[in-house]
């Protein structure tokens, strides 16, 4: 059995992070007297907290996923989840794009072709790019 101040140094957070775990229903240490007492079934669980936060979900979420309870709960957070992650990499995509299009010599940014191209796609289907405008990852050199 751990003390509250052992698991937080073990994992590298502060004690008043796993009391907000418990208060949350993510954690339920014994008692011994008023002191927390983590066995190691409640450290593997705050590791799996710890993987599920870096992960990017909530504690809501993380606290259904841990319950004992039917896995299409689980399985609907997983996909929604997953929907969002696709969604972030496909933004950090278009962001890394943006930046790899190489060094822009144009005085004025609005004027690049290249940030041009990203702003039409920002704006959606609708608009359309001009016939000077590259695709994107394309490298960006003023004429």
């Amino acid at each position: 059995m751990k003390s509250i101040g052992e698991v937080a140094a073990q994992f590298g957070v502060a004690t008043h992070v796993l009391r907000h775990w418990e208060t949350e229903g993510l954690l339920a240490p014994a008692r011994v007297g008023d002191r927390r007492r983590y066995s190691d079934a409640d450290v593997r669980r705050v590791a799996a907290i710890l993987i599920s936060k870096e992960a990017g979900f909530g504690l809501a979420d993380i606290r259904t996923m841990l319950a004992t309870g039917p896995a299409p709960d689980r399985e609907e957070i997983l996909t929604r989840h997953r929907e969002m992650l696709r969604d972030r990499i496909a933004r950090a995509q278009a962001a890394l794009d943006l930046i790899e299009g190489g060094p822009c010599t144009h005085d004025e940014l609005m004027m690049c072709p290249h940030f041009q191209n990203a702003v039409t796609d920002r704006l959606g289907p609708r608009h359309t790019r001009t016939a000077d405008q590259r695709a994107i990852g394309q490298p960006c050199t003023a004429p």
